[in-house]
């Protein structure tokens, strides 16, 4: 009777981490989704000052003359996007793989949970507080799922 209770709590407890773990990866690929949007639709990553975007896309950085500040922003915001889908595909795919794989691995689950709390320290230091928010909300489904696989 207490091994099929034991068995029980085990069970509830990975189905538990499975559903965090699913839920932190969904947040990072709906902040990537909406960044890449963002990227590419509207003016919502513009400056401004329309006279600091004109010379953004006129300027070259010192690296090379082939491309313009605006035109290498646009390609850091777009693979930043897909950093952050990628990121969120995998782990939610890892999350709800049947044979529990993302559980079992100390290297995969210490590697995502790098990964947020360096979006979190990021998104604190360099962005606002929509991304910051949807960060640290990742973050925390991510480690209590880790506290939660761990019983």
């Amino acid at each position: 009777m207490l091994m099929l209770r034991c068995t029980e709590q085990k069970g509830t407890a990975m189905l538990l981490s499975q559903g965090l773990l699913a839920i932190s990866g969904v947040i990072v690929l709906v902040l990537g989704a909406l960044h890449l949007a963002f990227t590419f639709r509207g003016q919502r990553f513009d400056p401004r000052d329309a006279d600091l975007l004109s010379r953004m896309k006129e300027v070259s950085p010192f690296i090379t003359r082939q491309t313009t500040i605006w035109r290498a922003g646009q390609g850091f915001h777009a693979s930043h996007s897909f950093g952050a889908m990628l990121f969120g595909l995998v782990y939610l795919y890892l999350a709800l793989e049947p044979s529990h794989f993302l559980l079992g691995s100390h290297f995969l689950l210490g590697l995502g949970l790098v990964y947020l709390l360096a979006m979190v320290v990021l998104a604190r230091r360099y962005w606002f507080s929509i991304p910051f928010r949807g960060a640290s909300l990742s973050c925390i489904a991510y480690a209590a799922a880790l506290v939660a696989n761990a019983t």
